[in-house]
């Protein structure tokens, strides 16, 4: 008597996940990450840096396991030119903050190109996997969640935005640009123009603000630490740390 061979469609269901099995794993995926960052940037050094190293391994680790591709993630040349007028928006915000803080005395930037590429080319680096984080890690998952993409994205935003806390300033403004950033994403699937603009308005930031308002964009426990210098204004130190998603410290001043 011979064994019914099974069919591939039947073999196909039983390797694949269930639906619920699947969403608990990126429920999982979301809570582990980003309860590593909060770890990251609110513990003290030298522990700072092993949990930074761990945290970078779990992300390595998880989307190695569920990949699907660098065009899911945002990284290929779809999109681009579709989504390219955010860089536009942010260079003529960027322009208007500057003439305010030229007006009011409050513009410090370093003094020569050498200068600029020290203090701001690694922010820039940052700026690109902050937009990956977001984007291509918190946001692809959360739309495989939840059925609204503007609620999807809305929550994104909002754990991008409580991780800048509790810099008063900061905080609002990744809400807003996250949001914004997350919603354009959703339209082009491309994460290169939105780690321009988001380089360009976290550039514009921290030349156009005081180092001693904004704490030298420093957020959880460094936002905390810093201890201010005497106010004089266009002072050489005034420069870009970063907005310390999983570090608290700018990789310039590491």
């Amino acid at each position: 008597m011979s064994i019914p061979a099974e069919s591939p469609t039947s073999c196909a269901c039983a390797a694949a996940p269930s639906p619920g099995r699947r969403i608990a794993w990126e429920l999982a995926e979301l809570a582990v990450g980003y309860c590593l960052i909060l770890a990251v940037i609110w513990t003290p050094h030298p522990l700072q840096h092993w949990l930074y190293f761990i945290a970078l391994g779990w992300f390595i680790v998880s989307i190695t396991l569920s990949f699907e591709g660098w065009k899911a993630m945002g990284c290929s040349v779809a999109g681009f030119w579709r989504s390219s007028w955010i860089i536009g928006v942010a260079l003529t915000l960027a322009a208007i903050a500057t003439f305010f803080a030229s007006s009011l005395h409050t513009l410090h930037h370093p003094a020569g190109a050498a200068e600029w590429l020290k203090s701001f080319g690694g922010y820039t680096v940052w700026s690109l996997m902050q937009q990956l984080l977001l984007q291509g890690y918190f946001l692809a998952r959360l739309l495989r969640i939840i059925p609204k993409a503007n609620i999807a994205a809305f929550l994104a935003a909002l754990v991008f935005a409580l991780a800048h806390l509790p810099n008063p300033i900061l905080t609002p403004l990744t809400l807003v640009w996250g949001l914004a950033a997350c919603l354009v994403f959703i339209r082009s699937r491309n994460v290169y123009p939105l780690a321009i603009a988001h380089a360009i308005f976290g550039i514009c930031v921290a030349v156009t603000i005081p180092a001693n308002v904004l704490h030298n964009m420093r957020v959880g426990l460094g936002y905390i630490r810093f201890r201010p210098q005497p106010l004089h204004l266009s002072q050489s130190d005034h420069v870009v740390s970063t907005e310390a998603w999983l570090i608290a410290e700018a990789p310039t001043r590491r």
